[in-house]
């Protein structure tokens, strides 16, 4: 073995072959789980009566919740790919 290449110098230039860590990736679960729960709030409403009005369609949940959430999942998202990690050096 070269003095070039020692078995931690191996390891971190495996570890610099993928761009994003594992936090980043369990990061990423936790924003889209955000964007689904935005996409549940804003589900329902429907009528089985056709010519009946549901007024609920226009709830503060609907209108403002759900697509705060929604925003604030897909931001959350971002911030996970762009994260890196601390490096000890």
């Amino acid at each position: 073995m070269s003095a070039k290449n020692t078995p931690k110098k191996e390891i971190q230039e495996k570890e610099n072959l993928f761009p994003l860590s594992w936090m980043n990736y369990k990061l990423m679960i936790i924003g889209f789980a955000i964007i689904v729960l935005g996409f549940i709030l804003m589900a329902g409403g429907g009528s089985t009566d056709p010519n009946v009005f549901n007024p609920d369609i226009f709830s503060f949940r609907r209108i403002t919740l759900a697509p705060v959430v929604v925003l604030f999942g897909f931001a959350f998202v971002g911030y996970a790919i762009m994260k890196r990690e601390k490096k000890d050096s």
